[in-house]
């Protein structure tokens, strides 16, 4: 299994199997370029709590101040390092397979979104939206 990311809000995963580790790396690599996907952030951090799910695993993503660093187990770390995150908070549920917990770190991140991705989806100015979430 392995993640790639260009540390500036992309990141993919991909998992290769071959009778040698070399190829099986290499492989991977090939599938993690292919599924790469944009990941918002705000600072070092991400834009808003997530929850993200994979078969057994539940995967909890909260922003956090800088100088926090990430919080993480291995798997979840893995990708938030790839992606360019460096303050969050993480808790993982269900099952600990690590490949799992990536596959369910990696749909936490596809649903983020900016205010201003929200903005521009619901057709208002972001400041429009900053008055309707306090109400």
């Amino acid at each position: 299994m392995v993640v790639v990311g260009d540390g500036k809000g992309r990141v993919g995963w991909g998992y290769g199997k071959a009778n040698e580790v070399p190829p099986s790396v290499q492989k991977a690599q090939k599938q993690a370029s292919r599924s790469m996907i944009d990941v918002p952030l705000v600072g070092g951090s991400i834009p808003h709590q997530v929850w993200g799910h994979f078969g057994a695993a539940r995967v909890l993503l909260v922003p956090a101040g800088p100088g926090t660093g990430i919080i993480a187990g291995q798997a979840v770390r893995s990708v938030c390092e790839a992606t360019g995150i460096h303050d969050i908070l993480t808790k993982s549920f269900g099952t600990n397979n690590p490949v799992t917990l990536v596959k369910a770190t990696i749909d936490a991140l596809e649903k983020l979104r900016t205010v201003e991705q929200v903005a521009a989806l619901r057709g208002i100015d972001p400041e429009e939206l900053a008055v309707t979430a306090h109400h």
